[in-house]
C-alpha cells in the first residue's frame, strides 16, 4: 500500500461540481485582482473567525509583512518569535530591518512558551508574534497580558490554525491582527498562494487596505509607501467555495487524529516509543493541520515508514536561530533546547479529511512493525 502524505486529489473530486462553475464566474467576470469575489471572501472569512474586519492579500507572508508594516517596525526595532516554525514569520521581521528574537516553545504543543517571554522583552522590543503551530493555538491569555503591560502588539500567524480555538475564541480573533494563509495545503487552502488579516480595529483596517494597494485610495492618490500585496479575484472564489465544508474536514482531521490514539494503543506502542500530540484543553480545539508524533530515532522511523509506502513529512529539520540566513543575530547550538530537540525528534504522518480507515490502520501497523524488528 502507498498512503501519500497529503492528497488534494481527493478533496478536489468531492467538491468539483461546486469550484468549476465558481472559476468560470471569475473568468467570465474577467475581474481578477480585488473585486466583488475578494469583498464576499473578506466578509465570509471576518463572520467565520467572529472578527469586525478581514483583509484580502497576496499571502501568509504578506500577511505578516503587511502587520508589521502597518504599526511601523522598522530598522532597530526587536520582534519576538519562535524559532522552530517556517521560516516567514522571521523573514518578514528581518526584511524591514527590525531584528527577530527568538523564544524557544512548550514541548507538548510547539507554541511558544509564555513562561519564556517576558525576560525577553527590552525597551526595543514592539511586537509578539506568536505562532499556533500545527493547528493549535498558542497560550494566548499570559501571552496578550504580557503584552498589554508592555504595550506590545500581538500579530498571531494563524496561517495553519483557521478554525482552531482558544478559550472559546477563534484563531486568528484574539490579538492586534491575526494572518491566515491560503496556500493550497491549508486546511482551507487556494488553488495558488493567498492570504487574509484578520483585525477588530477599523483605523488598522483601513490602513492595511491602503497598504496592500500601493498605499493608494483613491486611484492615484498614496497616503504611505505600500506594496502589491492584493488577492487575486481567482483565489478568492475557490476559497468562498471551501470555506462552508471547513468545520466538516476540520472534524474529520480531529476524527482521523482520535483514530490513530487508538490504533497506536491497540498496537502496543507505548507514549516511550512514540509521542503523539497533545489533547486540546477545555474549551479548546485543535484543527490538526499536522499530525505530528515526536520518536527518539525519527530519521530511522521515517526511512522505515518510506520503505513500508507511507509518506511523512518533517517540519522543521533546522530551526530558524542555526539557519545561515540567521548567523548574524549570534545565536548558538543549545540557546533553544526545546526546539532543538523538537527539530531532532518530530514527524508528520498523513492526517488529510480523506484518509481512509485502511489507510491509517497501515500506518499504525507501520509503527507496531518497526518498534517490534
Amino acid at each position: 500500500m502507498k498512503i501519500s502524505f497529503f492528497d488534494l486529489t481527493r478533496q478536489y473530486q468531492q467538491i468539483r461540481g461546486e469550484i468549476e462553475p465558481a472559476v468560470r464566474g471569475v473568468l467570465d467576470s474577467q475581474q481578477f485582482v480585488l473585486g466583488p469575489h475578494v469583498e464576499s471572501c473578506e466578509k465570509a472569512i471576518s463572520g467565520y473567525c467572529a472578527t469586525s474586519f478581514a483583509i484580502g492579500v497576496s499571502s501568509g507572508t504578506d500577511a505578516l509583512l503587511m502587520c508589521l508594516m502597518a504599526e511601523g517596525v522598522g530598522p532597530g526595532d526587536e520582534v519576538i518569535t519562535t524559532p522552530y516554525t517556517f521560516i516567514a514569520s522571521a523573514n518578514v521581521i528581518s526584511r524591514l530591518g527590525a531584528v527577530p528574537v527568538f523564544v524557544d516553545i512548550r514541548e507538548d504543543t510547539f507554541n511558544i512558551d509564555p513562561i519564556c517571554l517576558e525576560e525577553h522583552i527590552t525597551e526595543r522590543t514592539r511586537a509578539i508574534v506568536p505562532i499556533h503551530m500545527f493547528g493549535q493555538c498558542a497560550d494566548m491569555d499570559p501571552i496578550l497580558e504580557i503584552a498589554n503591560h508592555h504595550s506590545l502588539v500581538v500579530i498571531e500567524d494563524a496561517a495553519q490554525a483557521i478554525g482552531a480555538v482558544y478559550c472559546g475564541r477563534q484563531a486568528g480573533s484574539m490579538g492586534h491582527y491575526g494572518c491566515l494563509s491560503f496556500f493550497p495545503t491549508k486546511n482551507l487552502g487556494g488553488f495558488g498562494d493567498g492570504g487574509m488579516v484578520l483585525t477588530n480595529d477599523p483605523d488598522r483596517a483601513q490602513h492595511l487596505r491602503q497598504l496592500r494597494n500601493h498605499g493608494m485610495e483613491p486611484k492615484y492618490f498614496h497616503h504611505r509607501i505600500g506594496g502589491n500585496f492584493r488577492l487575486d479575484a481567482l483565489q478568492a472564489a475557490v476559497v468562498n467555495i471551501k470555506l462552508p465544508h471547513l468545520d466538516a474536514w476540520s472534524q474529520e482531521r480531529r476524527q482521523n487524529a482520535e483514530r490513530y490514539r487508538l490504533l497506536f494503543e491497540d498496537a502496543g506502542i507505548t507514549p516511550g516509543m512514540v509521542q503523539l500530540p497533545r489533547k486540546s484543553a477545555p474549551g479548546c480545539s485543535h484543527i490538526y493541520n499536522q499530525f505530528v508524533v515526536r520518536v527518539e530515532n525519527r530519521d530511522d522511523v521515517r526511512a522505515f515508514l518510506s520503505a513500508q509506502g507511507v509518506g511523512t513529512e518533517i517540519y522543521y529539520p533546522i530551526p530558524l536561530h542555526r539557519q545561515p540566513c540567521f548567523e548574524g543575530l549570534d545565536y548558538g547550538e543549545g540557546d533553544f533546547p526545546v526546539s532543538e530537540q523538537a527539530a531532532k525528534e518530530t514527524i508528520a504522518l498523513p492526517i488529510f479529511p480523506e484518509l481512509t480507515d485502511v489507510e491509517a490502520e497501515h500506518v499504525a501497523h507501520a509503527f507496531k512493525t518497526f518498534f517490534q524488528s
